[in-house]
């Protein structure tokens, strides 16, 4: 029987060797796409789940949603992702109804929303809005800064109506939802 000669990286050291090497390569594969997927989070955008139904008919419960909050400055009409954690403990999604400086009135016997004196035409609603039974606001001026928002389900909706949320701070804006990712049937922008 003849002595068996292992040639160079084919042997159990050169197994090893070629192993870590395989190691190293998926562990460097691995740290570049968390750094990219960190870069992604926070210069393009984030993933964000809507719960509950305040949003309806716009965005359901369970929609995901593209977030995207880079260089973002909030404007009357746009879809927001914001966090106020003194009052819910999620994600909230609501619709920007007015930004700093102007005045809202909220007529509940006619069902209408003024931003400084004007009706605002809402396609978008689920109906006609009821007066909610506790703690509303129904006239306000928003502060610089702040924003004034509301859930297209107004009957379903704790927004700025009430008192314990009210206005919200720009810097609790997570940012602008973007459109709407999952599920496959009702992929696209949200209006």
């Amino acid at each position: 029987m003849s002595p068996r000669y292992d040639r160079p990286g084919t042997g159990r050291k050169g197994e090893s060797s070629s192993r870590s090497g395989e190691l190293y390569e998926l562990l460097q594969s691995f740290v570049l796409l968390l750094i990219f997927i960190i870069l992604v989070f926070t210069f393009l955008g984030r993933v964000t789940e809507v719960v509950g139904i305040s949003m309806v008919p716009t965005l359901r419960g369970g929609d995901r949603l593209w977030v995207s909050g880079m260089g973002y400055h909030p404007a009357r009409g746009d879809v927001v992702v914001l966090t106020r954690f003194d009052f819910m403990d999620e994600a909230l999604v609501k619709r920007v109804i007015a930004v700093g400086g102007q005045t809202v009135d909220i007529d509940y016997v006619q069902g209408t929303v003024s931003v400084d004196g004007v009706v605002l035409d809402e396609p978008y609603i689920n109906g006609r809005m009821l007066e909610p039974g506790y703690n509303n606001i129904s006239s306000i001026t928003v502060p610089e800064g702040s924003v004034f928002v509301m859930g297209d389900n107004r009957n379903e909706s704790m927004d700025s109506r009430y008192m314990e949320l009210s206005v919200v701070d720009e810097r609790c804006i997570l940012g602008h939802a973007v459109m709407v990712l999952f599920p496959f049937n009702r992929i696209g922008i949200v209006k």
